[in-house]
């Protein structure tokens, strides 16, 4: 027993078992072979080393963005002046990634609370039950005189927001990798901001933005979106590839229209654009009053998206095994043709696989010896 178990061990720590390997010399089962292994490497190399950049790992990104809007718009209506600038035009004015900027507008002024007659029916005002012979509407007690929102203007009030600018600050890092970066990258200075505009092919690194460039590069007519407002969304994305120096890491800016154009939505008559109401309010002898606004204006919703990427050992290495694997492929086809398809199969058979007789075998049947005696040849074939 223990000399069993003695051997067993020896045979276990001090042996090594390789796979047998036949050399088929055959043409076409070469060429499949080799097709199938470059098709592998192929793969490997172009597309999970180079495409998917299999060596390297990844971080993603923590940022935060400031912006600043600037320029003055000028309105004549009904014979009064205004001049509108950003503490007017811009909504919420903290400086935020999401905000509108009004483009057109419809002013309610000297609003009070009382009573006077509907203009259309409207379930949110207070009925009194009196009607008014003179309008031929009902009596409602809210804020007097009702606004007046169906006609909008057109052309729009503010177009000279076109020219408004838009100034964008973010600021972004990869913790995984300990890399801090700004949209004010290298060669961006105060003099370089005082007198650039983003340009897709000249300036496209430059952080301050023409609102009716924002609007065209989102294939938007700005006309049309001004008139009854829209929301643009402003993609800021970071692909860096820390192999490299840092100053190839950098931002590239997109530009999305959310709402369909209003020439689109036209048919469907569905909340078209994009509007709100605000109101300011005062005191006058002693009453309360408010002037309302409805507000028209485009929704800018800026959204930062980053990746950065790195060599590391442990996913090149997994790459690696994993290619490795993916080789045996090849042998799993050759071994199907060899074995299935070739008119000689029953002879690869023969040289690849090794069939033997256990001793119970030999001992009920045994003419199976005198078979394999009389066939040496084939004998020392099956062995390889």
């Amino acid at each position: 027993m223990m000399n069993s178990l003695a051997t067993a061990l020896s045979d276990f720590f001090f042996e090594y078992e390789t796979p047998r390997q036949v050399l088929v010399r055959n043409k076409h089962i070469g060429v499949v072979c080799r097709l199938v292994q470059l098709a592998v490497l192929g793969y490997i190399v172009g597309w999970v080393f180079l495409y998917e950049k299999g060596y390297q790992s990844t971080g993603s990104a923590v940022s935060s963005v400031l912006t600043k809007m600037k320029g003055v718009g000028f309105t004549r209506v009904n014979g009064t002046e205004r001049v509108w600038d950003v503490a007017d035009y811009v909504f919420p004015e903290q400086g935020d990634s999401s905000f509108v900027i009004m483009t057109n507008y419809i002013m309610t002024e000297g609003q009070r609370q009382g009573t006077c007659p509907e203009v259309r029916p409207h379930f949110d005002w207070q009925m009194t039950g009196k009607c008014v012979n003179e309008t031929g509407t009902c009596e409602v007690f809210a804020w007097c005189p009702i606004e007046h929102d169906r006609e909008i203007p057109n052309p729009p009030l503010l177009m000279s927001s076109e020219n408004y600018t838009l100034f964008i600050k973010n600021s972004i890092t990869f913790p995984q990798f300990q890399v801090f970066r700004s949209n004010l990258v290298e060669g961006i200075d105060n003099k370089y901001l005082k007198s650039c505009i983003y340009n897709e092919e000249k300036d496209r690194y430059c952080p301050i933005f023409r609102l009716g460039d924002i609007v065209k590069l989102a294939n938007f007519e700005f006309s049309a979106i001004a008139r009854e407002g829209g929301t643009i969304g402003i993609i800021i994305s970071w692909e860096c590839n820390l192999d490299l120096p840092i100053k190839y890491c950098r931002p590239e800016y997109q530009f999305h229209g959310l709402y369909r154009s209003v020439e689109e939505e036209e048919s469907a008559k569905a909340s078209v654009g994009y509007n709100f109401r605000y109101a300011k309010y005062y005191m006058e002898g002693g009453v309360e009053k408010r002037t309302l606004i409805k507000v028209f204006g485009i929704r800018l919703d800026i959204t930062v998206r980053g990746e950065a990427r790195k060599f590391d050992i442990i996913p090149t290495l997994t790459a690696i095994g994993s290619g490795v694997g993916i080789f045996g492929v090849a042998t799993v086809v050759c071994d199907l043709v060899l074995l299935h398809v070739l008119p000689k199969k029953n002879l690869y058979k023969n040289m690849k696989f090794k069939y033997t007789v256990s001793q119970e075998e030999v001992s009920c049947f045994p003419e199976s010896v005198t078979i394999l005696n009389l066939q040496p040849s084939l004998r020392g074939m099956s062995s390889g």
